[in-house]
């Protein structure tokens, strides 16, 4: 049995002990003693996210542990489902969940939670060397206010770039002399789609029944990004208000190079996503964002007695010709939530800044077409290194991919308010009109009317100062 006098000596040299370690303990070794759990919504499915639920028990079970912060991933469905559960929780709506502390954003729907007061601004918890790794308009995007904020964590980023269906185009070009360079601005493309039309309307007897070359994903994409291109930004935005530049010769040139093609045959869309198109062989090439690659067919199943085996051919986007060099910048960050706990905002910062070092965003980006957000990791050499897997077309891909961020200006409209609904008439103002007016064309030329007469009408510059008007006037709708 110890004595009281043993115990005493005991006690005064375990609390001498525990005095001695507090004072010698370093302050980034205090974490642990107040654990924090960060809770992360994002719209990530299958391959996705089984790689970003991977990297998060990666972090919990290294940085983590000792930090003491435990990451609690959530997959809300689809990027709408994200978006509404968000908004949801947001407006404190009856049975909505509690605002997790970190969500995957569009800049529209960060903008929007922003001017509820609800975002943290990230700028005062990165320094100077620690923005200087990230590509500069990657974080820009997140800058509502121009004054440096950050309100967008960048994670991964796409771009855009053309697709071909190569052992089709392969048969063309060997019989026409097209060849890839054709394809490298968007004039050079429509004359390329008119050759490809002529030359399979001259393999059957019947006459216009050619078929279209090309498609394209994300409409309003190429409407912004074409008007930059030609000096032109539709959507600017000073001081949260959009202002609009609509100019009518740029927007003729647009035209010119999309709705009439698409009426004349050279172009067209039919399944829900271009790469649809090619598997069914109405096309043989698409824009669309190097997200999209994974779902490129391996197969054209034109009918259900004709199949054959395609191979994937990637090049840049084309560009206009005279044209200023960007490219399009797409792709969620990620957004934090106000708080005033700020071990919770510097846990959140530590995660995220984890998440997007080389050797993780690397493993996060490249399986689904996405790029890294860094200026390190833009880098085919870093990507090799650090990819464990990387097959032949994903290489393809981000080879492209990472030659367009590195040799262009990265463009996407800054937010505002009525951002969604604005770029939504842009989406759909012209393809839908080309998509209704070409299938009246055909129904007339069915009924014995020539191509010439069936087209007319929608052909004149009459036409398009109608629907030049029309637009405006949605698009006015939304300034200010």
């Amino acid at each position: 049995m110890i004595s009281s006098k043993h115990s005493a000596g005991l006690l005064a040299a375990a609390l001498l002990l525990t005095t001695v370690s507090g004072c010698s303990q370093k302050p980034e070794e205090t974490a642990s003693a107040d654990p924090v759990t960060i809770t992360v919504w994002t719209y990530y499915n299958g391959d996705q996210l089984e790689t970003f639920n991977q990297l998060v028990s990666e972090f919990n079970e290294t940085v983590g542990k000792s930090s003491g912060i435990t990451i609690e991933g959530h997959s809300q469905g689809t990027v709408n489902d994200l978006e509404t559960n968000v908004l949801a929780s947001a407006n404190g709506e009856v049975g909505a969940s509690p605002m997790p502390n970190i969500f995957s954003a569009y800049a529209d729907t960060a903008y929007t939670i922003d001017q509820m007061g609800l975002v943290m601004d990230l700028s005062p918890y990165l320094t100077d060397e620690d923005r200087s790794i990230y590509i500069d308009n990657y974080l820009d995007e997140g800058d509502f206010s121009g004054d440096g904020s950050i309100k967008i964590f960048p994670v991964a980023k796409s771009t855009e770039l053309l697709f071909l269906n190569d052992t089709d185009w392969n048969t063309f070009a060997e019989a026409t002399g097209a060849s890839y360079d054709d394809l490298a601005t968007m004039e050079g493309l429509v004359k390329t789609a008119e050759l490809y039309y002529n030359w399979t309307d001259e393999q059957t007897p019947e006459k216009d029944d050619g078929r279209a070359l090309f498609g394209r994903d994300a409409m309003a994409n190429y409407l912004l990004l074409g008007a930059r291109q030609l000096g032109c930004q539709i959507f600017d935005v000073k001081d949260g208000k959009m202002v609009l530049n609509f100019d009518e010769d740029i927007i003729r040139k647009l035209w010119d190079n999309y709705y009439v093609p698409y009426v004349k045959g050279y172009f067209a869309s039919s399944g829900r996503f271009r790469s649809d198109d090619i598997k069914t062989g109405n096309i043989i090439g698409y824009v669309g964002s190097t997200s999209s690659a994974t779902y490129f067919p391996t197969q054209v199943n034109q009918d259900d007695a004709e199949s054959h085996e395609i191979s994937l051919k990637v090049l840049p986007c084309p560009k206009f010709e005279g044209g200023e060099d960007y490219a399009v910048q797409q792709g969620a960050g990620m957004v934090v939530t106000k708080t005033e706990d700020e071990a919770t905002v510097k846990a959140c910062v530590e995660f995220l800044k984890w998440f997007t070092a080389p050797e993780h965003n690397i493993s996060f980006s490249v399986g689904s077409g996405y790029l890294p957000v860094t200026k390190e990791a833009n880098d085919m050499d870093i990507i090799h290194k650090n990819a464990s897997s990387l097959s032949d077309s994903m290489d393809s891909i981000l080879t492209e991919a990472v030659d367009t961020v590195n040799t262009n200006q990265m463009y996407t409209t800054k937010a505002f308010g009525t951002g969604k609904d604005a770029r939504q008439v842009l989406e759909y103002c012209m393809s839908d009109l080309a998509f209704a007016d070409r299938t009246t064309i055909e129904e007339r030329t069915a009924n014995g009317q020539s191509f010439e007469e069936a087209a007319e009408e929608f052909l004149s510059d009459d036409y398009f100062e109608a629907w030049y008007q029309d637009t405006l006037k949605q698009l006015q709708s939304f300034e200010g």
